[in-house]
């Protein structure tokens, strides 16, 4: 009699787990979901024009569902950008460069997975115009991610010089600058006319020249 009390209380308890971690799965695959659809949102009105009304109704929640995940409008623009740039690390930059002639390579990939991407790439866009803006809630995002990225090609560029793959007067920081500009450049004309652009080839193109520019003599 107690076995059977015993296996019972397990069988329950198993079950609790499953019904759990099933519970845990739907609300994960509705989080996904919804950060998905705020992506579109995003692209297409901005952040301002955007409206969690509209972003619930596409994922067929009610706005107290969504809230349910995310405590604002602008708590999920800021969830979409971390998972955006989450991504982009894990996909590409998890591993540290061993040349620039490899980071370089990986900047292209990265331009490729964008073009299979075309909502963030509208997102990316859109937000950044908007959050030229101070009060825009992606303003210090923005701001932190650019200084972030620029630090990380300086730090990459100057081991470079340092390896002897580079010229010693490479100017690092404005190489840095030249190189994020070109690549959100391509990404605004690539938007406009997908068809008539093919950003990765261009960005290897630009790239395969200034690494020749600026690479020491004698440098394959």
């Amino acid at each position: 009699m107690a076995q059977d009390t015993e296996r019972k209380g397990a069988q329950v308890a198993k079950g609790s787990k499953g019904t759990a971690r099933g519970t845990y799965a739907v609300g994960d695959a509705r989080r996904q979901k919804i950060l998905d659809t705020a992506v579109e949102h995003f692209a297409q009105w901005g952040f301002n024009a955007s409206s969690l009304a509209r972003i619930a109704a596409d994922c067929g929640i009610t706005q107290g569902g969504l809230l349910h995940h995310f405590r604002g409008k602008e708590d999920l623009l800021l969830s979409v950008l971390a998972q955006s740039e989450r991504h982009d690390v894990e996909r590409l930059f998890s591993v540290p460069a061993e040349s620039v002639a490899a980071h370089f390579a990986t900047v292209v990939d990265l331009a490729a997975d964008n073009e299979r991407r075309p909502g963030i790439v509208r997102m990316f866009n859109t937000l950044v115009g908007e959050s030229g803006n101070p009060d825009h809630p992606a303003h210090a995002y923005f701001t932190q991610r650019y200084t972030r990225v620029l630090g990380y090609t300086v730090e990459l560029l100057e081991a470079g010089v340092a390896r002897g793959e580079l010229r010693p007067d490479t100017d690092c920081e404005g190489v840095g600058r030249e190189i994020l500009a070109v690549m959100d450049g391509l990404q605004i004309q690539w938007v406009l006319a997908p068809a008539s652009l093919d950003m990765p080839a261009r960005l290897r193109g630009f790239l395969d020249r200034l690494l020749r520019d600026i690479a020491a003599t004698g440098t394959p």
